[in-house]
């Protein structure tokens, strides 16, 4: 008498079934953590910034010559918890970016674009957590901080485009607007990019060095950089209001994407006008900071649906 037996399978093949085959709710809610994490993060080295607490921890990657962590004797005040919370960032965003990459690791080959994005996103966050060392070992050059700020809005952009693609369809894709609007699109993703740049001067040419005995600046004129970087902004604004009205006459699918992005553009444009007539208060400045890189998603959202999935429109005839 013979009995088959079979074995259980291995605690590793147990979690390589339980991974998802398709972008399902998990992969969703930590694409979207990625998201978040890269906007907030942002937020806090705005804080680090605005507050003079770019020097709390005058070394990296250790906060003191022989500490990870703040330690008694240090310098009194706030000054090197914020900077040591805004570092403990980017562990939190390592996490989630490996959670990401875990959970598409089953579907790699069928969504190499997810596959491909989330390595991107990895990379980025450890680039930018060695671009915050540079930061600090530089005495806090402004040209080094407002790189580091452009790279933070690029890894908001990206994980942008890793959410809009796990909420869509795999195969190609087709235009779906007219090619004056596709050129007029573009053209205001240029202007965007324009002010993003000049507001970066102008923050490094302004007031907020990001500590108090950090004099260093980047020796241009503020006050002209400002309205250089206001310059491009309007530019901005005048072709959303007329890629909103195209869309909502001609039934574009780029409708939605577009009215929020003049909604996030509109309330930029009066924290601008509210700081640069307040004298540079350091909360609007860092509200600014955070709207400069939420008008940039909203853009990506314009740019992406310029085309829609061939299989979707195929459905929908």
């Amino acid at each position: 008498m013979s009995a088959s037996t079979t074995s259980a399978p291995s605690p590793l093949a147990r979690f390589a079934a339980w991974l998802p085959a398709v972008p399902d709710r998990r992969v969703r809610v930590i694409a979207w953590l990625n998201f978040i994490g890269n906007v907030v993060i942002i937020a806090t080295g705005g804080a680090v910034r605005l507050t003079g607490s770019g020097l709390g921890c005058p070394t990296w990657p250790l906060c003191t010559a022989d500490s990870l962590v703040p330690v008694p004797g240090m310098e009194e005040g706030y000054h090197k918890y914020i900077e040591f919370g805004n570092r403990l960032m980017s562990p939190v965003l390592g996490i989630l970016a490996l959670l990401l990459l875990v959970l598409i690791w089953r579907m790699r080959q069928e969504r190499r674009d997810l596959f491909t994005l989330s390595w991107i996103v990895m990379g980025g966050i450890l680039a930018q957590a060695v671009v915050g060392g540079i930061t600090v070992w530089t005495g806090l050059n402004p040209f080094i901080v407002g790189f580091h700020y452009v790279a933070s809005l690029t890894l908001v952009c990206i994980t942008a485009v890793l959410l809009w693609r796990v909420y869509s369809p795999t195969g190609p894709r087709q235009r779906v607007v007219p090619t004056w609007y596709l050129i007029l699109t573009h053209v205001a993703t240029l202007a965007m990019a324009v002010s993003v740049i000049f507001g970066v001067l102008t923050t490094g040419a302004g007031p907020h060095s990001g500590d108090d005995d950090v004099l260093r600046r980047n020796g241009f004129d503020a006050t002209i950089l400002e309205h250089i970087h206001a310059w491009p902004g309007y530019v901005l604004f005048a072709l959303t209001l007329v890629l909103a009205i195209a869309a909502w006459r001609q039934k574009l699918p780029t409708l939605r994407w577009v009215v929020l992005l003049l909604a996030v553009e509109l309330v930029q444009i009066a924290v601008g006008l509210y700081q640069a007539r307040n004298g540079l208060p350091p909360l609007a400045v860092g509200i600014h900071m955070v709207l400069a890189s939420l008008t940039a998603a909203a853009m990506v959202s314009v740019v992406l649906s310029l085309k829609q999935p061939t299989k979707t429109l195929t459905a929908q005839a």
